[in-house]
C-alpha cells in the first residue's frame, strides 16, 4: 500500500466514525482532578502563576469590559497549545492541521468581537473603515478595502495556524523519510539529517506554543479595537 505524505493530515475514524472530536476533548480530561484542593503542588502553583502573568500581560492594553475575556481566550490558548503539542508525538493526530476546526474556532471569535463593537459603540466600530483625514475621491475605494480586510481576518487566523502547522509535520516527515533511507546507504549523511531532525523537531515544538499565541494575541487585538 502507497501512503502520501498529505494522509498523515486525514481524519482517523473507526467504524465509520472520525475520532477527532475525541482528539479535542482529551486534552480537557488531563485537567481534571478528584482533590479538592485547587492547587496540589508546586508545579501546579507554577502552572497557576504562568496564567495569571500571561492573562495581565494580555489583557494590559484593554479596558475593563474586554477583561471578561480572560478565560475564553485563556482556554482557546490552553487548548491550542495541548492539540498542537500532542500533535508532534507519534501515531497521534493533529486536529488544528484541519482549516475547518481552524475556521471553525476563528469565525466565530472574530465575530463576537465584530458583534461586541457594533453594539456598545457602532459609531467607533464603523469609523475604523474609513482612517480620518482621508481625501473624498478615496473614500469608496477605501471603504471597500477596509471591509474586505476586515472579512479576511478570520480567514488569517485559520490558514495561518493550519499552514504554519501542516508545514512543520511535512518536513518532519520528510526528513525521517531521509533519515531511514540513507541509514544503510550514507551512514554519515544519514546521522547529519538525524541531528537537522532533532533541531527541527524543537523548532516544532515552539511553533506549536508560538502559534497558539499568536491566535490568542490577535484576538485580543481585534477585541481591543471594539471595546
Amino acid at each position: 500500500m502507497i501512503l502520501s505524505f498529505f494522509d498523515q493530515f486525514m481524519i482517523p475514524q473507526m467504524l465509520g466514525i472520525p475520532l477527532i472530536l475525541v482528539a479535542v476533548i482529551l486534552p480537557t480530561t488531563l485537567i481534571i482532578t478528584k482533590n479538592s484542593r485547587f492547587i496540589q503542588n508546586r508545579m501546579s502553583a507554577m502552572q497557576a502563576q504562568a496564567i495569571k502573568t500571561f492573562i495581565k500581560q494580555l489583557l494590559l492594553p484593554i479596558n475593563m469590559a474586554g477583561h471578561k475575556w480572560a478565560s475564553i481566550l485563556m482556554s482557546i490558548m490552553l487548548m491550542l497549545i495541548s492539540l498542537n503539542l500532542l500533535g508532534l508525538l507519534p501515531y497521534t493526530f493533529t486536529p488544528t492541521t484541519q482549516l475547518s476546526m481552524n475556521m471553525a474556532l476563528a469565525l466565530p471569535m472574530w465575530l463576537m468581537t465584530v458583534l461586541i463593537g457594533l453594539r456598545n459603540q457602532p459609531t467607533i466600530s464603523l469609523g475604523h473603515l474609513l482612517p480620518e483625514g482621508t481625501p473624498l475621491p478615496l473614500i469608496p475605494a477605501l471603504i471597500i478595502i477596509e471591509t474586505i480586510s476586515l472579512f479576511i481576518r478570520p480567514l488569517a487566523l485559520g490558514v495561518r495556524l493550519t499552514a504554519n502547522l501542516t508545514a512543520g509535520h511535512l518536513l518532519i516527515q520528510l526528513i525521517s523519510t531521509a533519515v531511514f533511507v540513507l541509514t544503510p546507504i550514507m551512514p554519515s549523511t544519514a546521522g547529519l539529517s538525524f541531528i537537522i531532525l532533532l533541531l527541527l523537531t524543537g523548532l516544532e515544538i515552539a511553533v506549536a506554543m508560538i502559534q497558539a499565541y499568536v491566535f490568542v494575541l490577535l484576538l485580543s487585538l481585534y477585541l481591543q479595537e471594539n471595546v
